[in-house]
């Protein structure tokens, strides 16, 4: 797992946990909702990936505005928050390589 000692390394833990409960609300919590009758599985999991969205796009931001990461690199990150799975994407293809460029513990 990433250092929490950069913005980068930051992004990359976020952006895993954002992930991670966007899949639970879509595959876990909406199903519970709509097939068994349980709407607080939604009320909970989505308050807490309500939470890490916000903390994703200001570690995004962070990262950007710390790195000076051209428009389309910002963009394609943030995009990335609000697609299922688009957090894991971005951490293979562009932060992975961003930390590379960057250097240790950047």
């Amino acid at each position: 797992m990433a250092s929490l000692n950069s913005s980068l390394g930051r992004l990359r833990v976020v952006g895993f946990w954002e992930g991670i409960s966007f899949l639970v609300l879509l595959g876990i919590a909406m199903p519970l909702k709509y097939l068994a009758g349980w709407p607080d599985a939604v009320r909970v999991v989505g308050m807490a990936h309500g939470v890490l969205f916000v903390l994703y796009v200001a570690a995004a931001l962070q990262a950007a505005l710390e790195h000076d990461w051209p428009w389309r690199r910002t963009a394609l990150v943030m995009v990335a928050s609000v697609l299922p799975a688009g957090p894991f994407v971005v951490d293979a293809k562009i932060l992975r390589e961003a930390e590379k460029e960057s250097g240790p513990g950047a």
